[in-house]
């Protein structure tokens, strides 16, 4: 969910950020240019007053034409703008540098049409950074209420293009700190409201995995999520109080019907001794009722292993499956299959030793019980990254899609295996039992034909998180 949440709120932010930028860097722009055009105003106004008074007819008329002309030339030289004053037909009462002409068109020309109007030029067009434009600005020269003459100031830009360039940099700058702040709160924000979530996450995957007293701390993040959080637990611990009644009603189900059996059995075999040796029907009384006590030993196997907490210890992995194929051999042999062990050595893991141990049992016992003669079930021990496995693969019939989608479920078998003795409870007592040591079971079919099983039993330590400890489970 955070590498979902924080784009979004990165991309809203930066959207954000851009949509200050810009009216920003637009103002700065116009700002700059502004300020050149006010500034080049004033000096016009301050060379219509000096040429205010300049006419052939006014006494002193070449000395005032004379400081009008250093003038400009001194402005020139200094900022280099052209400047001049030009009569209405264009002609130059002074003007500097001297080369410089009105131009016939252009900025320049409508400014100068615009002041014989006995207005000030409007102001020029922006000049972004990367334009080589330049500013032009006109007053008229006026005297007696007529427009005599026009001061025509003709500015370059690469001073106002470059400041305009050095605050759009600053904006940047400051976009960029922004951002960088922006993602830091950001990622800030989403770890505070997405950690309810993380912590959720953990607690419910323990509890799917069968570790029912995983409970949510409801510490941090929003108030909608810390509710959430407690009432999570409340809802796992009604779970766990009806698990654990359950579990109680299956132990005690299973332990007071053991007395009734044991006596109904006495009875049977008591009544055979009165009836003909060999007699059928006993026979399959008793077949019947040691199923049926097999069937109560299956079930309390199945309440104390959902209950009992599981000894994690680091495990030589290789040598526990070694012993167990070993003690199945003789087994295997009397059936006339070949039972194998393959794989690593010697490779560890974190495991309940005695979990694990009846858990590869009734897997191996699975196994043989539908592997014919001569065929072959192989134990392969594999290590990875995260966890090790161990593979039980035969060479039975195997099973369907559809029933590989239910094997494990309690008292489930499948049709073609209904006259295999069994109670239909050894793989869930395994998974009991592997779920209890953070473990778990697989199931696939074996081409071309058999089942194969996989334990995978993680190799984090119970040190660790566990959200490590359920990605191990995982894998």
């Amino acid at each position: 969910m955070r590498t979902r949440l924080l784009p979004l709120l990165i991309v809203l932010m930066a959207s954000v950020l851009l949509a200050l930028g810009f009216p920003l860097a637009v103002s700065v722009a116009a700002a700059q240019q502004q300020g050149v055009v006010i500034d080049r105003i004033d000096d016009t106004a301050r060379f219509a007053a000096l040429a205010q008074f300049i006419t052939e007819r006014t006494h002193g008329y070449d000395e005032r034409r004379r400081t009008l002309q250093a003038e400009l030339d001194t402005y020139d030289s200094v900022y280099g703008i052209r400047a001049g004053v030009f009569y209405r037909d264009d002609s130059a009462m002074a003007k500097a540098p001297a080369t410089w002409r009105l131009p016939v068109e252009g900025e320049g020309r409508e400014a100068f049409n615009e002041a014989l109007l006995g207005r000030r030029s409007h102001d020029p067009p922006q000049v972004w950074p990367w334009q080589q434009g330049r500013v032009v600005v006109a007053s008229p020269v006026v005297r007696d209420g007529d427009v005599i003459a026009v001061v025509v100031l003709d500015s370059p830009t690469a001073q106002m293009r470059s400041g305009t360039l050095r605050g759009w940099l600053l904006i940047a700058a400051g976009e960029v700190v922004a951002m960088l702040v922006a993602v830091g709160a950001a990622i800030r924000l989403t770890g505070w409201v997405l950690l309810p979530v993380r912590t959720l996450d953990v607690a419910a995957h323990d509890i799917a995995s069968g570790r029912m007293r995983s409970r949510v701390v409801a510490s941090g993040g929003p108030p909608e999520l810390r509710r959430l959080a407690r009432s999570f637990n409340e809802m796992a611990d009604n779970v766990e109080d009806v698990l654990e009644q359950q579990r109680a009603f299956v132990a005690d189900a299973s332990h007071q019907l053991r007395n009734p059996l044991a006596a109904l059995m006495l009875r049977i075999e008591l009544l055979a001794l009165e009836l003909p040796e060999g007699n059928e029907e006993i026979a399959s009384v008793r077949t019947e009722g040691k199923r049926l006590g097999q069937v109560l030993d299956d079930l309390l196997d199945l309440a104390l292993a959902e209950h009992a907490a599981a000894d994690l210890q680091l495990t030589d992995i290789g040598a526990l499956t070694a012993e167990r194929v070993s003690s199945w051999r003789p087994m295997a042999e009397e059936k006339g299959v070949r039972l194998r062990a393959d794989g690593a050595p010697a490779v560890t893991a974190w495991t309940d030793p005695i979990a694990l141990s009846s858990a590869l049992d009734a897997i191996i016992d699975n196994a043989l019980k539908f592997t014919p003669a001569d065929e072959e079930v192989r134990v392969t021990v594999a290590s990875g990254s995260e966890c090790v496995t161990v593979v039980v693969a035969d060479r039975g019939p195997g099973l369907t899609e559809q029933e590989l989608e239910r094997v494990g479920d309690r008292f489930w078998r499948s049709s073609q295996h209904q006259n295999v003795r069994g109670s239909g409870l050894g793989l869930s007592i395994s998974q009991a039992l592997l779920a209890a040591s953070r473990g778990s079971l697989a199931y696939e079919r074996h081409e071309p034909h058999g089942l194969r099983v996989t334990v995978s039993v993680p190799r984090t330590g119970p040190h660790e998180s566990p959200w490590e400890s359920g990605r191990a489970v995982r894998a």
